[in-house]
């Protein structure tokens, strides 16, 4: 395990996905914003997010997708 591993916690979002799109549209910002590991659940309209950084931050780059975006809690 590496030492920057022990401070990422894995966060659950809501996100209102409707399609492929907007999953990629996910994809996208996360990849951008970096420093993260994610997996996205489309039926349930839900992205999981391990990572260091604040959840104010994960939720102002999700809610980039022009999306609705919550945050749901730590997972």
């Amino acid at each position: 395990m590496k030492p920057f591993e022990l401070f990422r916690q894995k966060h659950e979002f809501f996100v209102d996905m409707t399609c492929e799109g907007c999953s990629g549209a996910v994809t996208r910002v996360l990849n951008k914003l970096g420093g993260v590991q994610f997996e996205i659940d489309l039926p349930n309209k839900k992205v999981f997010i391990e990572s260091d950084k604040d959840t104010d931050v994960l939720l102002e780059t999700l809610k980039k997708t022009g999306k609705a975006a919550n945050y749901i809690g730590p997972k």
